[in-house]
């Protein structure tokens, strides 16, 4: 009786009675009894049949299920898996997350754990962090431990029962140890005996070569770091004197110098601004680090220390290129003052150059002269002039006389600039009695050959780009040069095609050489003098 009387009054139960207050999350778990009476109450209702009828006939129609029934509190009907209350056709979407996983129903600081129900979104895995390897060191690599134990092992034999080393026993450690030229042992001495004491000790050197990472350096930079001035990141001219000093010292086909210190200087003085002239694009007097990389000069120097002829390291260090410079700047210097004004320039190469070449040269347009003498040429600028004089085919010898044709310094070369100096050089055509070559021919001549982006100018970088853009010059300002080329002389070119890692200085200052020495040979025979610098060559000191 009690159970039918049950059942009428939950058939009388009005389905808006059921609506509950919002509880908090996990109350009806607590009272699981009260949620289990409501579900028995819920599933009497005349409603709730109806629902579930409908839902097994289209589940066996396999259509899509159209939910309705009695409206739910939004809180009841998101916080269970029941069918939505609303009815058909006016529920919001539903969010593809659950809500007992949501972070708006989970409160931080509630306690309450994670939740077990799975999201149907895909769970994206947080990136795996890469651990980049440090490759920037500020004072170089770490040496590796094998590379650190090897040289150790190497010290040993050279550092005897931890006794330092003086300069003269310094040598083979340079050579064994840092891989470097021999004759950079005294200054890399001096520079880990900084207080002089005139002994290196096996710490000291390991100090500085192995704990402040100088051993795992490239070549060029360990030569600029122990050529270099503290504080300083370049190089200067009067860094490389004392590695100048000791090559002549110690190099085998040098040794015939040690009676002459003048020219021992004057040697040492050549090489060092040769140096200069091809390295130091800037023109500044400072040699950075990459432009010591970007040069030759650590080749030439590793290829001088294993080798005896002196004169077969072609760049910077052969006595016979100093040799020829240094007779030619003898010759123009009449006065022997060591100075060079402009009518004994004007007398090089058999006066090929024209006068107004000249004015621009020492119009110091190409570059300011070092002579404090106002007017004059000395000897560093002489070196600067003959090297891109005798061979126009390298970038320094065209920048050089770039700037001298470019008269209002635009960065151009136009057909009128052009015009201005070649007009001195018909007129010597004209009066050498010899065919004359208008400049309109020359021009299209010109244009052919170097093949510019804008046919009406050369740019210097059209000029970099034409290995016969040297030809250029000497057909504006240098006529012995511009005969030679228009006749072609097959014996020229037959040895250039012989020897084609030779420059066109390579090839003059051996010809020049030649003439020289038959020259010295014949005062030998008149005089009978065997020293080559008694007579023609005494410098002014």
């Amino acid at each position: 009786m009690e159970v039918e009387a049950g059942r009428r009054d939950a058939s009388a139960l009005d389905p808006e009675l059921l609506q509950l207050p919002e509880l908090a999350p996990g109350a009806l778990r607590e009272n699981s009894s009260i949620a289990d009476a409501l579900y028995a109450q819920w599933l009497v209702l005349p409603e709730t049949s109806k629902l579930v009828k409908s839902l097994i006939e289209e589940a066996k129609t396999s259509g899509p299920l159209n939910v309705a029934g009695s409206s739910a509190s939004t809180n009841a009907a998101s916080s269970s898996s029941l069918p939505s209350m609303f009815p058909a056709g006016s529920a919001p979407p539903l969010s593809p997350r659950s809500t007992a996983g949501s972070p708006r129903v989970m409160r931080r600081g509630s306690g309450a754990g994670p939740s077990t129900l799975g999201s149907p979104l895909k769970l994206v895995s947080e990136p795996v962090r890469e651990v980049i390897p440090q490759f920037y060191f500020k004072k170089g690599r770490p040496p590796p431990k094998d590379l650190k134990e090897q040289c150790l092992s190497r010290l040993d034999h050279l550092f005897f029962a931890g006794e330092g080393l003086q300069i003269q026993e310094f040598r083979p450690v340079i050579k064994d140890i840092c891989k470097l030229p021999s004759f950079l042992s005294g200054v890399l001495f001096k520079k880990i005996d900084a207080a002089c004491s005139g002994t290196v000790t096996r710490d000291a050197f390991i100090e500085y070569w192995i704990n402040d990472n100088k051993i795992t350096m490239d070549t060029p930079s360990q030569i600029f770091e122990i050529l270099r001035k503290p504080g300083y990141s370049y190089l200067t001219q009067e860094d490389f004197k004392p590695v100048l000093k000791e090559l002549l010292a110690t190099h085998p086909g040098l040794e015939f110098l040690q009676g002459t210190p003048e020219f021992q200087e004057r040697y040492a003085e050549t090489v060092i601004y040769r140096i200069f002239y091809s390295i130091n694009r800037c023109g500044n007097g400072h040699l950075t680090l990459r432009e010591l990389k970007r040069g030759n000069l650590v080749a030439a120097m590793q290829q001088l220390d294993e080798e005896e002829d002196i004169n077969k390291v072609l760049r910077y260090f052969s006595y016979e290129h100093f040799y020829v410079i240094y007779c030619k700047f003898w010759e123009l210097d009449t006065d022997h003052d060591f100075l060079i004004d402009k009518e004994n320039l004007i007398r090089y190469g058999n006066h090929s150059l024209t006068y107004r070449i000249v004015d621009r040269v020492f119009s110091q347009v190409p570059r300011k002269f070092t002579s404090i003498t106002e007017g004059k040429m000395g000897y560093e600028d002489f070196v600067y002039f003959i090297l891109s004089e005798e061979d126009k085919s390298s970038e320094p010898s065209l920048e050089y006389w770039f700037k001298c044709i470019d008269l209002d310094g635009n960065g151009i070369l136009t057909t009128n600039e052009m015009q201005f100096f070649y007009e001195e050089q018909l007129h010597r055509m004209e009066c050498m009695a010899q065919e004359p070559v208008l400049f309109e021919d020359i021009l299209c001549q010109m244009i052919d050959m170097i093949g510019p982006e804008n046919e009406t100018y050369f740019t210097l970088r059209d000029l970099k780009r034409c290995k016969l853009s040297g030809n250029i010059f000497n057909i504006l300002f240098n006529l012995n040069k511009f005969m030679a080329f228009e006749t072609r002389d097959p014996f020229l070119i037959r040895q250039e095609r012989e020897n084609p890692t030779l420059t066109e200085w390579d090839r003059f200052a051996h010809r020049e050489y030649i003439r020289l020495s038959m020259e010295e040979d014949g005062e030998d025979a008149s005089n009978g003098s065997g020293d080559v610098w008694d007579e023609s060559l005494e410098a002014p000191f």
